[in-house]
């Protein structure tokens, strides 16, 4: 694990480039693979006077999938597994007291000689050769190169900077002759397999198919290991913590332990968390869902082709605001423009200049991220309305009922069930929400029913139990875990939710 985390962090410029090197290598050879199939399956057509299965442009993908395939895999493989073995190499060689330190000092260790190395790297052989001698100060010499390296240089360094300097170029050179080799001869073997009644279609189209499914693939094991991770860390925190505790507690203090003191458990109720985003939820969804609602039925049923044109980009372009900016937006504007307005009609109701709605609040944060939420309301819903059949349309019409009661009497109730999916997905959205709850919203975690209080939300508690240089150890930290698979099954419910609402949509109308 050492080594692992070390090797990511080790810079390595030669390497990369190297590696671009005989990436180039193998996209010239698959190129020519490809116009070199090609034209074989064409002189062999002609030659034989037979009917080639498939199209001359099919031979040539097949030379160039196994110029390229073959090597490119093992390519990557090298370039993930070598720096691990070189590290490994290293530290092997270097002193027995620097082997047994702590994992992090010998960490800094390795990347001390990393850094030398790259210096050395750079260094004339008469700069090098004087640097392992010891004639000259290395670490002035490693400066002029725009090397620094922090803390103390010691004697074994230099030396073991340049075994790793050694060790890196040996593995590049057979890197790139075992990569190009591999390439070649994948090269000649997919030109020899040319035969005009070869099916060159079916193996490329198969070739196509695993990449497919390997990327599906990837991104399915993709989730399940970020789900089991989730699962793992909260099991370990729920053998500290028990699981009715932190579900139905209302009290949320997990109280760090500070320095000196002895480690306190603290208390991980999570209503007030859950109240907090829903409730926060619910105050965006009340601004979303009317503003975007309508939005998409004049869109779809009342503005003309140009207006459209305009509008729904405009429109749209909200959802390409990062959050931060809302956040901003609220912290700045949002938030004293509410707090300054209840302060001005508290002062002509009472004579208290006092506000009852504080800058960061419920009703601020809700605000925002109703705004926020409008595009993917106004764009699900215009599309679920636009698929609604014409042919509802014109009987309605036909029938003597006008433009506006088609839409009130015929249209919605035909899309209400595509809208409430594209709703209850957009709430998902507004559950995982962050940045904006963060600085409109506050941190404080409590249970209130006043919408002009600071409340927090599940999100938040996660960012601030693993802001830090934090060890997963105490239930201080292993708390983000547990919130986090908790938040995941509630979207992920709210998510299935509305599939099955859509599907049902769907297999009605078409």
């Amino acid at each position: 694990m050492r080594l692992f985390f070390t090797s990511i962090f080790l810079p390595s410029g030669a390497r990369q480039m190297s590696a671009a090197s005989t990436l180039l290598i193998i996209v010239c050879l698959a190129a020519a693979g490809y116009v070199v199939g090609r034209l074989r399956a064409a002189a062999l057509v002609s030659t034989q006077g037979l009917k080639s299965h498939s199209r001359s442009g099919y031979y040539g993908i097949f030379v160039l999938i196994w110029t390229a395939l073959p090597s490119l895999a093992v390519l990557a493989i090298w370039l993930a597994v070598s720096p691990l073995i070189i590290n490994d190499q290293v530290f092997n060689s270097l002193p027995q007291s620097i082997q047994s330190i702590s994992e992090a000092d010998q960490s800094l260790q390795l990347n001390k000689i990393n850094a030398i190395a790259t210096g050395l790297a750079r260094l004339t052989a008469d700069e090098h050769a004087a640097a392992l001698s010891g004639s000259v100060d290395l670490r002035a010499l490693l400066g002029e190169k725009g090397i620094a390296v922090a803390g103390e240089i010691d004697a074994y360094m230099p030396e073991a900077a340049g075994r790793l300097n050694a060790y890196r170029a040996t593995s590049s050179t057979m890197r790139t002759v075992v990569v190009v080799l591999l390439g070649i001869g994948g090269f000649v073997w997919a030109w020899l397999q040319i035969k005009p009644r070869m099916r060159a279609r079916n193996r490329v189209e198969t070739v196509i198919l695993g990449a497919l499914m390997l990327a599906s693939s990837i991104a399915i094991l993709t989730t399940v290991g970020i789900v089991m991770s989730m699962i793992s860390e909260t099991w370990r925190f729920f053998s500290s913590v028990p699981p009715l505790e932190f579900f139905f507690g209302t009290v949320w203090d997990p109280r760090f332990a500070a320095a000196g003191e002895a480690a306190s458990a603290g208390q991980f109720g999570l209503i007030p968390l859950l109240a907090g985003t829903l409730y926060i939820a619910v105050v965006a969804m009340l601004v979303a869902v009317p503003i975007g609602l309508y939005a998409a039925i004049y869109m779809s049923e009342y503005a003309s082709s140009r207006m459209r044109s305009i509008v729904k980009p405009l429109l749209e372009v909200l959802a390409g605001i990062p959050t931060i900016v809302y956040g901003f937006f609220a912290l700045t504007t949002v938030g004293p423009f509410l707090r300054d307005i209840s302060a001005r009609i508290n002062e002509m109701a009472t004579g208290d200049v006092a506000s009852f709605i504080q800058a960061q609040s419920v009703l601020t944060a809700g605000f925002v991220m109703g705004i926020m939420l409008v595009p993917f309301v106004s764009s699900l819903s215009d599309d679920i309305i636009t698929a609604v059949p014409q042919s509802m349309r014109d009987g309605s019409l036909g029938l003597g009922a006008t433009h506006s009661e088609t839409v009130r009497r015929v249209i919605f109730p035909a899309a209400l069930p595509g809208i409430v999916g594209a709703l209850l997905l957009t709430a998902s959205r507004a559950i995982g929400e962050t940045m904006i709850v963060v600085l409109a919203a506050g941190v404080a975690a409590r249970l209130s029913i006043n919408p002009f209080e600071p409340m927090t939300t599940v999100t938040v508690k996660i960012v601030n139990q693993l802001t830090g240089d934090l060890e997963f150890t105490s239930p201080q930290t292993l708390v983000a875990f547990a919130l986090g698979i908790t938040l995941f099954v509630i979207t992920l419910g709210l998510n299935f939710y509305a599939l099955y609402i859509v599907r049902k949509y769907r297999e009605e109308y078409e």
